[in-house]
């Protein structure tokens, strides 16, 4: 048995024993007073003192009970003494306090189940035996006992008929009591098992609803909160204790016809489903809200609502929705732009001829010299569409990074663009800086950041070009850094549309460019800029990867 429970057991058997102590002596008390000279003062109340007493050294030992168990067994016997002592005092065979026997008994068998009970059984029949031999003995004067002395004592054969049927309670009692105490015993030990899996079930479940990505809450009828998990505390940024009792439709932010709407016509296992919008920390997010009826073995008792944080989900998909669209009309325009170009040159080439083979005016010449620019401007947009639209095909070799950085660099040193004020630098690592890619496209990503760069200081300033090992992925870091007019924080995200140009000169499909082939190869582009301070363009080209073709 454990110790917490063996403490209980006889913290509660020291309370039983001082009450049955202080009802004999309120009682015999009151006998001596109602009738004096009916028992022996004396002994009686001596032996209750020694019950206090005894009561009071066993509390004492109670916390030894763990390292010393024969405590538990000197309590059970000094009880059967006890009693023996007030049936010798009180007329041995003839002493009403015979019963008391039974207290022991059932004591024992409540601590040490059947064994114990039939031990103090069988200690209780000998010692009451012994008192009923020695008062016979006395009464046949082998012995001499004042006590046991009795000028009236039954026949021997009532007395043997009296003992035996005594003994056969006692043994009867222990029997009983100690089958109850392994029954409840056994019970207890099948109720802690099952209210442990009951706790562990309950812990499970509990801890299944608070993993769940999704919001999960409970009502009953009225639509007021039962449960309320933790994602759905999450996605509300409301405490299940602030929810409580509340109205689904008031936490949610719902009109109440709403919910009766979204929870009308639920029938078995159909559920409804909405979406809205709800104010959280002072933004709003988009909510996907479904209900379904709570059903119980009793019946329907609430509904269930799970919700969830769509508001990502729904900005991907008016992403997909705008790229299917883009990439429609792109794919239209591509084929309008190649047929636009053919007749273009044509046209081009006709009118160069006509240039040189005609007497024109000044004016007539002038005017030949705009179209055969504005055809050349047209010529180079649309070719730079068709490379933004087009698939590209990729000549993946090895090649060392610092080299298309040192050739933008140079081919910008000598470009028309390029006064006085303008200082372009290179960093570089002193050694190789190895990357496996299309160093065609890397040379375009450096050259079209460049240049944009380049036309952000019309007044002049520094462009650095910069390569470096990313260590984090094994790729390269190819970053363009310009001291000129900064982009505001409202362009950022619209920086690498198509045609989102901010300089008078270029087709406005430089970074689309960019982008692209970054994106093909999986990497990502971070933009930083302060207006009027420049801006800084890092792209991040992991290790060789399978390129978006």
């Amino acid at each position: 048995m454990p110790t917490g429970d063996l403490k209980r057991k006889l913290g509660r058997l020291i309370a039983i024993r001082v009450v049955i102590s202080t009802v004999l002596l309120g009682t015999g008390t009151f006998a001596q007073i109602t009738s004096p000279g009916s028992f022996p003062v004396d002994p009686f109340f001596i032996l209750i003192g020694l019950t206090y007493a005894l009561t009071a050294f066993y509390a004492a030992t109670l916390r030894h009970v763990d390292r010393h168990r024969w405590l538990v067994d000197v309590q059970l016997a000094g009880d059967a003494i006890i009693v023996s002592a007030f049936i010798y005092f009180t007329g041995g065979i003839t002493s009403f306090f015979s019963s008391l026997y039974v207290l022991p008994i059932i004591a024992a068998a409540t601590v040490h189940q059947r064994r114990g009970g039939m031990l103090v059984a069988t200690l209780s029949a000998l010692l009451y035996g012994g008192v009923v031999l020695a008062q016979y003995f006395t009464a046949a004067g082998y012995l001499h006992d004042p006590w046991l002395a009795s000028p009236s004592l039954p026949q021997r054969s009532v007395a043997q008929y009296t003992y035996l049927l005594n003994s056969f309670g006692f043994f009867a009692v222990a029997l009983l009591s100690g089958s109850l105490a392994e029954n409840v015993r056994s019970t207890g030990a099948r109720l802690r098992q099952a209210s442990s899996q009951i706790a562990d079930l309950q812990a499970l479940n509990q801890h299944v609803i608070d993993s769940l990505p999704s919001g999960l809450a409970t009502t009953d009828n009225a639509g007021r909160i039962l449960t309320f998990n933790r994602a759905a505390e999450l996605i509300t940024g409301q405490s299940f204790a602030s929810v409580i009792g509340r109205q689904i439709g008031s936490v949610l932010q719902l009109p109440e016809d709403t919910i009766a709407a979204l929870t009308a016509d639920l029938g078995g296992s159909r559920g409804r489903r909405m979406e809205g919008l709800y104010l959280r920390a002072g933004q709003h997010i988009e909510i996907g809200l479904s209900a379904a009826n709570l059903e119980t073995p009793g019946g329907r008792t609430g509904y269930l609502f799970s919700f969830q944080d769509v508001t990502d989900f729904k900005k991907l998909e008016r992403d997909a929705r705008l790229q299917q669209r883009l990439a429609a009309v792109g794919e239209m325009a591509a084929g309008i732009a190649h047929e636009i170009r053919n007749p273009l040159a044509s046209m081009s080439g006709s009118i160069q001829i006509l240039r040189h083979e005609l007497p024109l005016s000044a004016e007539q010449g002038q005017l030949m010299d705009i179209v055969l620019r504005e055809s050349e401007r047209l010529n180079t947009t649309i070719g730079s569409f068709l490379a933004y639209a087009r698939p590209q095909r990729f000549a993946i070799e090895r090649f060392d990074v610092r080299r298309p950085l040192n050739d933008a660099a140079l081919l910008l040193r000598n470009s028309s663009e390029v006064h006085d004020g303008h200082i372009i630098d290179v960093n570089v690592p002193a050694g190789e800086l190895w990357y496996d890619a299309d160093e065609g496209q890397i040379k375009q990503i450096v050259w079209n950041l460049a240049t944009n760069g380049l036309r952000a200081m019309p007044d002049g300033g520094r462009l650095q070009l910069n390569g470096t090992a990313d260590t984090g992925s094994d790729g390269v870091v190819l970053t363009v850094r310009d001291e000129g007019v900064g982009i505001p924080p409202e362009e950022l995200d619209s920086l690498f549309q198509p045609f989102h140009g901010r300089f008078v000169k270029g087709s406005g499909l430089g970074l689309a460019i960019v982008h692209r082939i970054v994106s093909d190869y999986n990497g990502e582009i971070h933009v930083s800029s302060q207006p009027g301070h420049g801006t800084t363009v890092a792209v991040h080209l992991p290790a060789r990867v399978a390129v978006t073709t």
